[in-house]
């Protein structure tokens, strides 16, 4: 029916059923019912493009000996010549968009290293080529939607002052429908936190946000989500947000944080408590292992394709 009308206005042919969009390939087996996006011939693109093509995979996006800091910026006229050579703002573009189109296990590592676009250095380089190899050996990863399943559920994690330069810290969450990530996000939080709980609180206050807003559009769509849960690995923060009073110690939170008080007490979604090792907002906010990183992986549908 939409096609019909818009046949009327425009002229367009029919293609069919859509199998790439801006590099990403779609597939689909209706048998089965499932449904994939895979940014693998993008990635293969801009590993050729700067040169990595042939690199060794690497298991993590960032491994933990990277301490990016703005102290790495070129100081030394030798190393700022060295640099100019470097694309290194097309570099992290480019992964940016493959971050944001399938591929969230690669999310905090872009984030980290976008925060020196202006002015990068060696180590600031050797990160970003870092992840190119992380890449390299993980092409045929894909989100991986399927069956009936459309219930809308949210994960959330901080990590405290992880911004060497700042000491702020970072917010990461993920949401899925049907168990695979539709959405999801690693950035710095805009004030510096003066404790754990704060920063957890401040995390799920920015991701009860965007929970709504999934809400409302799942509701566009015709199925309207009545059981949404955001799940927390932080007991303090989600008993700061579930208890009506104010704390006298809290009173230097900016007011804006309190929106998921009254999300909670008009019950438009649920907050409750997960174990850190079955939270996949972990990846979001720091560098983790292997094993802990293919666990968060898997739990959002970003599975390697065979």
């Amino acid at each position: 029916m939409l096609k019909i009308k818009l046949v009327k206005s425009f002229a367009m042919k029919d293609l069919g059923a859509a199998k790439q969009i801006l590099g990403m390939r779609i597939t689909r087996d209706r048998i089965n019912r499932k449904l994939t996006l895979l940014l693998g011939e993008y990635i293969a693109k801009v590993l050729q493009r700067f040169r990595m093509q042939n690199a060794k995979p690497v298991s993590t996006p960032l491994a933990r000996h990277f301490k990016l800091s703005k102290h790495m910026c070129p100081e030394t006229q030798e190393e700022i010549d060295y640099m100019s050579k470097i694309a290194y703002s097309s570099t992290v573009g480019s992964l940016m968009y493959a971050m944001v189109c399938t591929r969230p296990d690669i999310a905090h590592a872009v984030g980290v290293v976008s925060r020196y676009m202006n002015n990068p250095g060696k180590e600031h380089w050797k990160a970003v080529q870092w992840i190119l190899k992380y890449l390299r050996g993980t092409t045929s990863h894909a989100l991986c939607f399927g069956g009936s399943d459309t219930v809308l559920q949210g994960y959330v994690d901080a990590d405290m002052a992880g911004d060497k330069d700042s000491r702020r810290s970072t917010t990461g969450y993920v949401f899925t429908v049907g168990g695979t990530a539709v959405s999801w996000i690693s950035k710095l939080q805009q004030v510096v936190s003066l404790s754990t709980t704060e920063v957890e609180y401040v995390a799920a206050t920015e991701a009860s946000k965007e929970m709504i807003w999934l809400q409302r559009f799942m509701e566009e769509l015709g199925k309207k989500q009545e059981n949404s849960r955001l799940y927390s690995d932080n007991h303090s923060s989600i008993h700061l947000a579930k208890n009506s009073v104010f704390h006298s110690r809290t009173k230097h939170i900016e007011l804006k944080y309190q929106f998921i008080r009254s999300v909670l007490d008009e019950e438009l979604l649920k907050l409750e408590k997960i174990d850190t090792s079955q939270n996949p907002a972990d990846m979001l906010t720091k560098g983790v292992t292997r094993e802990k990183l293919s666990s968060c992986s898997v739990s959002v549908g970003l599975q390697a394709l065979r």
